[in-house]
């Protein structure tokens, strides 16, 4: 239930978050291409009128008219305000932030693999960064250095990557950008709010008054504002880098991060002027779009074919034991991570075919960029991602597990084995070994289904043993599946109980043509 509720909020934060962002962000784009594209007035006009532009959109014709200030006689009876779009966005921003990186013990916002930090920790560093960001970035452009934008603002910029190369040895890698971006957010906010708006009503308050307007308040309002715009392809960006992990998952992620943030504002800047940016823009911004494909795309699977991979020894079944115990948690039809109700983005790694078929994809995330499984939530260790990359070198081919040489065991200890197995198995597996049994309907994920050729076709007796003996645990599985100890000094009984276990399996097509699915119940003989 508290899973349930926590995804509708953070469904209906992101929807709001989206929709106000784009409305905020096609403001910003919309005044800075008036700015950019005034003519001079055609006519006199009265008033401090610094130009003029006609537009044309869905059948009508509209005329803009930029006024530095207002005078008295010029007060309109309605003067629309943009800036609730803004402060919806943060506050929906933050609301998601709370939702899906301070709950659940802030699993996505700290790896352990990076740092120890706590959660408590992780959470007081993320608010102080979003209140300390704006409050320097502010105190510098109010300071005489603001003065000198060609000196600050590469300042800020190598301050900002600076920052976002200590927070990727702190936090996840896309914990780190999606802090970043806000930070960047937050400022952009608080600019609207503290330096904007208050200095567009005070002009205001001058011109009702009759007094002379500070046309500086105009101009500080203006340069935030231009900050603001020039901020916004960045934002967007870390807030979709959570989907690209070729990206926060690179090996210098800041790195990454630098060149989207000069592609953004380079490309933002060419929007905006086009054919009055001059060569240094252009070269500037198809550089960084190059340098940045090439650092994101990352080494394919054959690039990785070394000779350690290669020879590597390493066996299907071994490597569908560690994605069962490592990804499947998230990645089931059912997940048994409470955080998901369903597998995310539909992928279910229970089935081998599957498996194979996203092999490339297993190979970048768990081996090459190292962001699966996500904030390492199931500690899978460096050995087991090197025995899955192997694996997938090799050919990815899946084969099915080993099982010991055939022999006749006696039928007392067949009995023994199969009274044992009534004893302490019919209550999850059930009796017919279908997974059905009493308990079968309160454990997550459910019992084995016994019949499962797929499932006998990946365990070997060996395993197969092991997990009999000391329990789900001992092999990466659940620890509903208990161990069974007092069995250590009769290696005869358990591997009899492998045997009882064995026959559940279904026949194959070949032996039994027309048999119904292994996961289905046999059908009634026709009449």
């Amino acid at each position: 239930m508290e899973s349930a509720f926590q995804e509708a909020l953070h469904l209906i934060f992101r929807w709001i978050h989206v929709i106000a962002g784009i409305m905020w962000i096609g403001d910003s784009f919309l005044f800075m291409w008036l700015d950019s594209h005034l003519e001079t007035p055609r006519k006199p006009r009265e008033g401090a009128v610094v130009g003029e532009l006609w537009m044309t959109h869905s059948g009508g014709f509209y005329e803009v008219v930029k006024r530095k200030y207002l005078a008295r006689d010029e007060m309109p009876p309605n003067l629309y305000w943009f800036k609730w779009e803004s402060y919806t966005t943060w506050i929906t921003g933050f609301l998601m932030l709370f939702v899906v990186y301070y709950m659940n013990g802030a699993s996505y916002l700290i790896d352990p693999r990076v740092s120890s930090m706590t959660t408590a920790e992780g959470i007081a560093l993320s608010l102080g960064l979003l209140a300390g960001g704006f409050i320097v970035y502010d105190l510098l452009w109010s300071s005489p250095l603001g003065k000198r934008p060609w000196l600050l603002a590469p300042f800020c910029f190598v301050a900002l990557i600076a920052i976002a190369a200590w927070l990727s040895t702190l936090y996840s890698g896309r914990a780190a950008y999606v802090q970043i971006g806000a930070m960047m957010g937050t400022i952009m906010s608080a600019n609207v709010f503290f330096r904007i708006i208050p200095a567009q009503r005070n002009m205001l308050a001058a011109a009702r008054e009759g007094r002379d307007v500070n046309l500086a308040l105009g101009l500080r309002a203006k340069l935030r504002s231009r900050h603001n715009h020039y901020m916004t392809l960045p934002v967007v960006f870390t807030m979709l880098s959570n989907h690209f992990p070729a990206t926060f998952g690179y090996k210098y992620p800041w790195l990454i991060l630098a060149v989207v943030f000069l592609f953004g504002a380079g490309l933002k800047y060419l929007m905006n002027y086009r054919g009055k940016a001059g060569a240094v823009v252009w070269f500037g911004t198809l550089g960084s779009l190059v340098t940045l494909v090439v650092l994101s795309s990352g080494p394919s699977v054959s690039a990785h074919n070394d000779d350690a991979l290669m020879t590597a020894k390493v066996s299907w079944p071994e490597v569908h034991r560690i994605v069962q115990a490592r990804c499947t948690t998230c990645h089931a039809t059912i997940p048994s991570n409470v955080q998901f109700k369903s597998p995310p983005a539909g992928l279910v790694l229970e089935d081998p075919a599957q498996i194979v078929k996203l092999a490339p994809r297993i190979f970048e995330r768990v081996y090459v960029n190292e962001t699966m499984p996500l904030g390492n939530q199931t500690n899978m260790l460096p050995d087991e991602r090197f025995k899955v990359a192997a694996w997938i070198s090799q050919g990815a081919i899946v084969k099915e597990a080993p099982r010991w040489e055939a022999k006749d065991m006696p039928a007392p200890l067949i009995a023994e084995a199969t009274t044992l197995y009534a004893e302490r198995c019919t209550t999850c597996h059930g009796r017919d070994g279908r997974g059905d049994g009493p308990a079968a309907k309160a454990m997550l994920p459910g019992p084995t289904n016994l019949h499962d050729r797929t499932w006998h076709a990946q365990i070997s007796d060996d395993e197969l043993a092991k997990v009999l003996l000391e329990g789900g645990p001992a092999v990466g599985k659940a620890g509903t599946m208990p161990p069974n100890m007092d069995l250590a000094e009769r290696p005869d009984l358990i591997q009899a109980l492998v045997h009882v276990v064995r026959g559940f399996e279904d026949p194959s097509p070949e032996a039994a043509p027309g048999f119904p699915n292994v996961h289905s119940t046999p059908l009634p003989p026709h009449d």
